[in-house]
């Protein structure tokens, strides 16, 4: 997607007045949570910067290059023709991988808060017949049940009474034997390299994300004895993979 941006121009078309972007369709309005508006209003709000974010290479960077591995630990536990709630578009090839791993016999519906970016998953999941994305809050509690209900770093943005929320409502969506998937940031190994650099682009930029340092997801959930979990970590401890998996 970045090789359109390095190519030379010719003289004439340098010359050439830049066109403005399309007009995307935006689902109705909705209200924004107000720490998104306050906290990542230039990252998931600004059209012109969702564009430029929303790709491989940009996911691939922040996330050390380990954009790849932490696509595949989730999908590992989602099986092909499961019904599927992703909790919130995720930028790069996540959504895309998501719909062709579970398959045209699956049924994946995405949601997120944001009018642009849910313009911005439809068109990039335009191809799928078993795709819907729309409107709506991962923090409210859903009528539908799911076999797998995934939050793909979510948590780390929102604030700690919203991490409750999230979590209580994915756990109620899934359906019995199915699971809540959860891929996101974890305390490091005490010697991580980036330990320092990772605390500092918090301190800057994520405000809500050392809470993952601090608490086990496990303990966000209202009732955590009503589901089996388990926990993996990656990258030295950076990043974490919890599944909460409903009886049968």
């Amino acid at each position: 997607m970045l090789d359109t941006l390095e190519r030379p121009q010719s003289a004439e078309s340098a010359r050439r007045p830049i066109p403005e972007p399309p007009v995307i369709a935006l689902p109705a309005p909705a209200e924004v949570p107000a720490y998104l508006r306050t906290h990542y209003r230039w990252a998931y709000l600004d059209p012109r910067n969702v564009a430029l974010l929303d790709r491989p290479l940009v996911v691939n960077i922040i996330l050390w290059g380990n954009a790849r591995r932490l696509r595949l630990v989730a999908f590992d536990e989602i099986e092909p023709g499961w019904s599927v709630l992703q909790a919130a578009h995720v930028y790069g090839r996540y959504p895309l991988e998501l719909a062709r791993h579970i398959g045209p016999e699956g049924r994946l519906e995405v949601i997120d808060v944001a009018p642009v970016q849910v313009a911005r998953c439809r068109e990039k999941l335009k191809g799928f017949a078993n795709v819907t994305v729309g409107l709506g809050d991962a923090a409210d509690a859903r009528g539908a049940r799911y076999d797998a209900a995934c939050s793909f770093f979510l948590l780390h943005e929102v604030p700690p009474d919203y991490k409750r929320k999230i979590v209580d409502a994915l756990l109620g969506s899934v359906t019995e034997g199915g699971k809540a998937v959860f891929v996101d940031y974890h305390r490091p190994h005490w010697a991580h390299p980036l330990k320092a650099l990772m605390g500092l682009v918090f301190d800057m930029a994520e405000p809500f994300a050392r809470e993952l340092w601090e608490v086990e997801i496990r303990d966000l959930a209202s009732d955590p004895g009503s589901f089996s979990w388990r926990k993996e970590t990656y990258f030295g401890g950076l990043y974490q993979k919890v599944v909460a998996r409903r009886p049968r």
